[in-house]
């Protein structure tokens, strides 16, 4: 007779988020490689130009693994497979899903123009209020009050960066508006993406956003670029870079966890993207770094940690 050893429930549960928290950490850096590679791109190509480029390479790395993983099943005859059917409805979600992130990117860049960056940045930072109010209203989701103190030190360390700079006045109104559609339109995508989680799988969601952006932003590239393609190998690796580690790694991870975390808690987890930004760009471009960035960085960690544990101790009634 063998005595065999199970590993409890609770200590199973904690290894696993655990885990997740990892990947989480390993998108929001890949996704804060992004500023420094556009950075680098836009030396040999312009904006929407970079923003294609990476569109439609990782539409391509996303299809060729999807249909290495189809043909993969059916030369193994892999039963366990599952067939992903799509209605009309589905469609409209990853159309709108497109739409949502391509209209937050282009209000983002609008506003950017017209307002301050530390303006613009403090908006887009309000993404967290949006996605959790959209699913309360919804849906139906609720959040207790040690969540909502988690949401408030994560946003408010996240705002510390650019309240220092901030500019108040009316010739930025237009640009503060367009701002914080920006953090609409995003908010508004997490809930539609955790809503397509339900019924698909990573790559699936992902392929087709990249898919239908690559159409979108293509007929701008057009009309504002000269230049579509880089010239040279080093003006496609950056490019190359955004898509693989930006895109297909970075986005990949986010969309995986939100089978595992609720969109409010991970768009919280996203504060941490601008700060880490700040650190690359003091690493690489010898950009200024305060104190105050490394205090905002530990206040948006422990907001993180307080609405994490608020999750936790909810889903143990």
């Amino acid at each position: 007779m063998t005595n065999t050893v199970e590993l409890p429930e609770q200590q199973t549960d904690f290894r696993s988020d655990k885990i997740q928290i990892i990947l989480l950490f390993v998108a929001v850096f890949t996704l804060s490689l992004a500023a420094i590679l556009i950075k680098f791109s836009e030396q040999y190509i312009g904006p929407n130009a970079t923003i294609f480029n990476r569109f439609w390479i990782a539409t391509f790395i996303l299809g060729l693994w999807k249909g290495g993983k189809y043909l993969a099943s059916q030369l193994f005859q892999d039963t366990s497979s599952v067939k992903e059917s799509y209605t009309i409805f589905d469609i409209s979600l990853l159309v709108l899903t497109a739409i949502l992130i391509s209209l937050s990117q282009l209000s983002w860049a609008w506003s950017i123009t017209t307002t301050s960056v530390a303006n613009a940045n403090l908006l887009h930072n309000m993404t967290p209020i949006f996605t959790i109010l959209g699913g309360w209203l919804l849906l139906n989701y609720s959040f207790n009050s040690k969540f909502l103190i988690g949401m408030v030190l994560a946003i408010g360390g996240s705002i510390t960066i650019s309240i220092q700079d901030l500019q108040i006045s009316t010739d930025h109104l237009n640009g503060d508006s367009l701002a914080l559609l920006s953090a609409i339109f995003f908010g508004a995508n997490n809930l539609v993406v955790e809503k397509l989680r339900v019924k698909f799988s990573t790559i699936s969601i992902l392929l087709w956003s990249c898919f239908f952006r690559m159409f979108l932003t293509f007929p701008v590239v057009i009309l504002t670029e000269d230049k579509i393609f880089p010239s040279s190998w080093q003006g496609w690796l950056p490019v190359i870079f955004l898509a693989i580690f930006c895109q297909v790694i970075g986005s990949g991870i986010l969309f995986y966890s939100l089978k595992h975390f609720s969109s409010g808690f991970i768009s919280l987890f996203l504060l941490l993207e601008p700060i880490i930004a700040t650190i690359l760009a003091w690493i690489f471009f010898g950009e200024d770094l305060s104190l105050l960035n490394g205090l905002a960085f530990i206040v948006v960690l422990v907001g993180i940690y307080v609405a994490k544990s608020a999750q936790e101790s909810e889903s143990q009634k």
